[in-house]
Formats: structure tokens, sequence, C-alpha cells
């Protein structure tokens, strides 16, 4: 019996001592798991684009996707996916469905995304508040008017109270809302005049004196319109302004002269704006101009994935000679990472009850929007 139990003894030790070394191991591969999986060596990283290839977000988007992959863990090869359809909701409703949580999928989202959402558009399937915002790119833009109105600039506003006014639009549901809702917060009788193919063609119909008001992004407005103000034809009213990290609209760093939109209300009307109707400008606004084009991981995405993205854009955007490549896709506009690119997404898609009651009702009684 002695011989026996001193057998066993001897047996056990050498039984146990491997095991507790693969214990050992497999606790310090469980502490380092979280590392290991922002490394994203050899992966392939599909960006969903919800346009057609040569727009202005496919641009931006393929743009962006090499810097992203170069910082990223690994240098990951990113590629930019199109699915076109239904203004974007396709794309928008595919990446909802099929997207999967591991750092393997992102989405480009664009204001054009953004609206049907807001607005409860029937064919969207998808949720933003589902999805994580790692970057938001702004851009800006400029309403001006026709010299022959005799207004000099936004300070005169109320000699337009009375002037037939006309506006070229692609559409009331389309970014131009933006535009048609300014003239109803500020209380002019605006005519729209619809089936503009885009924002260049409704400055041609404005040089041939078929309309009289017009807005124009800032790439448009300083390449073809500064031109007519430096020739006496055009006169610049107000621009729409950047949202500060405070969530306070500022003027336009582009425009530093021109009053913001809510600077121009307030010299029209001798005080802040603050009704629904303001509201529901101020949301499509961000959607539209503050926070126009976005990056966003799926529900579900680990915070340690998200960190690296954030992190790894971060980077990108602080790399030397970035505003010079930037120039032309982004303009002089600054980047919002992290949790600045949440907040202006986050105010964007929160409009409350009253204001988007207000807005659908106005859309659908004043140009039959069927909303």
């Amino acid at each position: 019996m002695k011989n026996a139990d001193k057998f066993l003894r001897k047996f056990s030790a050498r039984a146990i001592r491997p095991l507790v070394v693969a214990i050992a191991c497999a606790s310090a591969l469980s502490v380092t798991t979280p590392v290991l999986a922002t490394d994203f060596e050899g992966a392939r990283i599909e960006m969903t684009m919800p346009f057609k290839e040569g727009g202005g977000t496919d641009t931006w988007g393929r743009f962006y996707a090499p810097l992203i992959g170069e910082q990223l863990p690994g240098q990951p090869v990113v590629v930019v996916k199109n699915i076109p359809g239904g203004g974007s909701t396709s794309g928008a409703n595919q990446f909802q469905a099929r997207a999967k949580a591991d750092g393997r999928d992102i989405f480009a989202s664009s204001g054009s995304t953004m609206f049907p959402y807001i607005l409860g558009d029937k064919r969207v399937k998808y949720e933003y508040k589902d999805w994580t915002a790692i970057l938001a790119s702004p851009t800006g833009g400029v309403v001006y008017i026709s010299s022959d109105l005799g207004v000099k600039n936004i300070a005169e506003l109320a000699k337009l109270k009375d002037a037939d006014l006309k506006y070229a639009s692609q559409g009331a549901t389309s970014l131009d809302l933006i535009t048609l809702l300014s003239f109803e917060v500020l209380g002019l009788d605006v005519k729209a005049v619809f089936g503009m193919k885009g924002r260049g063609e409704a400055r041609l119909a404005f040089e041939r004196g078929e309309v009289n008001i017009d807005d124009q992004t800032t790439s448009g407005f300083i390449k073809k319109v500064q031109p007519l103000v430096d020739e006496g034809k055009a006169i610049p009213l107000f621009s729409w302004g950047v949202l500060g990290k405070d969530g306070k609209i500022q003027r336009d760093p582009t425009f530093p002269d021109l009053p913001h939109f809510v600077e121009a209300y307030e010299m029209v009307h001798g005080s802040a704006p603050s009704s629904e109707r303001f509201r529901a400008w101020k949301a499509f606004f961000i959607a539209g101009y503050a926070a126009q084009k976005g990056l966003f991981l799926p529900k579900g995405t680990p915070d340690d994935v998200v960190q690296a993205y954030r992190e790894a854009i971060a980077k990108a955007v602080a790399t030397p000679g970035f505003s010079e490549k930037a120039q032309d896709v982004l303009g002089d506009y600054d980047q919002a990472v992290g949790d600045e690119a949440s907040m202006m997404f986050t105010e964007a898609v929160s409009m409350d009850d009253e204001a988007r009651a207000w807005v659908i009702n106005w859309l659908n009684s004043k140009y039959s929007a069927g909303l």
C-alpha cells in the first residue's frame, strides 16, 4: 500500500505540472486577446458605399480608405464596395442587415442617407442609433442673391419681403431641404423651381436670370460664384456656418466676414431662433453640412476595435501633409473624430417629435412630398 501511495503521488505531480502550465498559458492568451482583436494584418476591410462610383461621397471614401488602412494595426487593405440604389437607402439597408461587428465592415454615410432616416422614409430599414460614428467630415455653403434685387447685404433682408424670389432646386426632400427651410425660418416667400439635376445646373439657371436666389457649397461658391460677386452680379447674404465642439453654430472659417445663418436670423428678427422649424433646420443642417459625410461601425463592434479605428483616423488626419492632400476633397474644414463625431450625428438624428411633425406637415402641405 505504501508503495502504491508513493506511486500515485509521483504520478499526480507529473500529471498536474503540465496541466498547470497549460492553464497559465491559456490565462496569458486570454489577457492578450483584446490586443490581438485589433490586429488586422492580412485582413480585407470593406467600406460599404451606398452610391455609384465617381460621386462626391465615393471620391471622399476612396480618399480616406488607404489612409485609414495605413494607420490601423496590421495595415489592412480597405476597399470601397459600391451598392447604389434607393437614394442610398439600399446600401445602408444591406449594411444594417449583413455587416459583421469584427471591424471588417464600415459604412460611408452622406446627408442623402441621413435625410430619409430623419424623415421616416418607408425605404429605410437601417438604424443610425445602432451604429458607432468614427468620423464626420463637414462642408460649408453660402446663400446669395442677384444684385438686380437691390439688396447689398443681409442687413437689408427686409427689402426682399415683397420681392419675386425664385430658387432652382433638385427636390424638396433633397439636400436643398436645408435651403428651403432657411427661407421658411427667415420668413421669405420663395418659389421653388424643381427639376434641377444638381447645384451646378441651378447655378447656371441663376446666371441666366431664370432664378434670383441660390446657394452653393464652399468649393462651388469659390470657383463659380465668387467671380460673379467680383463682377457685381451676385450678393452673398450668409453662410451656413459650422458646428462648434460646444454644439453651437459658428462662423465658417472659409467665410469669416459673412454672418452664419443664426446670426442672419438675429440681424433680421432681433433675437435667436428657437421654434420647432428652427430645430428642424438645425438637424438637417448638421446632417447636410456640419457632418455631411461620415464613417460608421455596425452595432456590437467591440470597444477596442472602435478605439483602434478612432486612433487610426486621428493619426491619419494629423499626418504631415494631410491638409494639402485633402484640400480638393475636404476643403479647409476640421475633421471630427471620436466623441465629437458621435455628438454631431446624435444631434442630427435626434430631432424632437414636435419639430419632426412640423417639418413633415410642412413638406406635405407646401411641396406635396408624400411623407
